[in-house]
């Protein structure tokens, strides 16, 4: 027996292959958008892959569980609850899939959505490893604010927190301490809030450090799971639609983006995302662009900033950061919403406003400061005392709220998302004079 995670560091997702090597069958858990590496794995164990399972519908991220069957002829197994749209089989609580003397067992273990399960991998008769989707995760558990309004099964968080309190207890830890635990993330992810670094655990030392896990009543748990949860973004639940649905295949869907010609000039309106580096976007870009630079956590940002209704063109410094995007884009369905893509390596006709950073040390009363982390990062300390917080995820929505009497500088952590921010105000208020202190932030942190 072989277990490999798969591991995408741009979501912080987790998936799995669990392989039988005499068998020479593999059955995959929660797989990302791109079913290569699932395929390679198979291709190099000279083994079939023969079932994926879904431990639910994921809000982060598109499976590629429907293209897998397609190409492999592999049943989806996924609770009954989830009311999947594609060909599958009810794998909900108890129920067993067999593969050589490798045991799969069904945990229904609602919490995160009201359809999640976990699965028990049980070899020679003991169990080993428990692929807890976004039950439990290492240091964490699933938060529970992701399906009130998404999803064939919707509930309130307080009661899915309730159900998290009941999954935890009554099916999770009572697995024998020594059992692995692999979630579905790791550390970085939005579906909970204190993930760990780590890939792996062990039920026992899940017991020892992960604060839920800690004994308390049903209510103080429902209190603190429920409590400073991070930002939902936007795309979340459009992804849960689209994994209940299944997702178009990955490759087809990625090329069928229209690349547009170098310099293309959208219409006048239209909505761009411009993920150059913030210093060319800054030297000259299009008329109301939002710049979110690629990066570590762009496909996060993009579904965090422009919602699943929108439609809109994606700018790029050259062809290999284009297909770079489009393939960051397509693991949350976003591929799916761009209008066109091209490179833009000319200077447009719009220059922003740069930050003379020692003037405004100097003057900072004379400058309305914006804080565009998220309220949870606030809570912690204020760089700026009289600094306004929107949220980067609020800011298209509530731009509006900010005077634009005085100079506007936008504010984040570290410089990242200030880039983004500066350009959406910038967008939404065309008379107000709008400056990004991108990264010189860490000048004035605990001053």
């Amino acid at each position: 027996m072989k277990i490999q995670q798969f591991e995408d560091k741009g979501l912080a997702h987790f998936g799995y292959a669990i392989l039988n090597e005499k068998t020479h069958e593999v059955v995959l858990v929660d797989p990302a958008r791109n079913p290569q590496a699932c395929y390679d794995f198979a291709a190099a164990n000279n083994a079939k892959i023969v079932g994926v399972i879904e431990t639910h519908p994921h809000a982060d991220f598109v499976s590629s569980h429907l293209e897998i069957h397609h190409k492999t002829g592999a049943t989806i197994y996924t609770h009954s609850l989830v009311g999947a749209d594609y060909p599958h089989q009810a794998f909900d609580d108890g129920a067993i899939l067999q593969v050589g003397k490798i045991t799969l067992r069904s945990l229904h273990t609602p919490g995160h959505s009201p359809d999640s399960i976990s699965i028990v991998l049980e070899h020679e008769g003991k169990d080993k490893a428990v692929f807890t989707g976004d039950t439990l995760f290492i240091g964490d558990v699933g938060r529970p604010d992701l399906r009130e309004n998404a999803g064939n099964v919707t509930a309130k968080r307080e009661e899915l927190a309730r159900q998290m309190y009941r999954s935890t207890r009554e099916k999770l830890m009572k697995l024998a301490d020594d059992v692995i635990v692999y979630p579905a993330h790791g550390s970085g992810s939005l579906c909970g809030k204190a993930l760990s670094d780590a890939n792996s655990s062990t039920i026992g030392a899940e017991k020892i450090g992960n604060y839920a896990l800690q004994p308390m009543s049903e209510d103080e748990f429902v209190k603190i799971l429920t409590e400073d949860q991070p930002f939902i973004p936007k795309y979340f639940g459009y992804d849960v639609s689209l994994n209940k649905q299944g997702a178009p295949d990955y490759n087809p869907s990625i090329n069928s983006v229209k690349r547009l010609e170098k310099n293309f000039t959208p219409e006048e309106g239209a909505l761009v995302v411009d993920a150059r580096n913030e210093k060319l976007f800054k030297k000259g870009h299009y008329k109301g662009a939002i710049n979110i630079q690629n990066g570590g956590k762009f496909e996060t940002w993009l579904g965090s900033i422009v919602g699943p209704e929108e439609q809109f063109y994606l700018v790029a410094e050259n062809d290999t950061q284009l297909d770079d995007l489009i393939s960051k884009a397509a693991k949350t369905g976003y591929e799916l919403l761009v209008k066109g893509a091209f490179v833009l390596d000319s200077e447009a006709a719009y220059s922003s406003s740069l930050i003379d950073v020692d003037a405004f040390r100097q003057h900072q009363d004379d400058y309305t400061i914006v804080d565009i982390r998220n309220a949870s990062e606030v809570k912690t300390g204020k760089f700026f005392e009289k600094a306004i917080n929107i949220p980067l995820p609020e800011l298209r929505e509530r731009a509006g709220e900010i005077p634009t009497a005085k100079p506007i500088v936008v504010h984040c952590a570290g410089g990242y998302r200030s880039a983004a921010g500066s350009s959406i105000l910038e967008a939404a208020l065309p008379d107000a004079n709008v400056m990004d202190l991108s990264e010189a932030v860490n000048d004035f942190k605990n001053k």
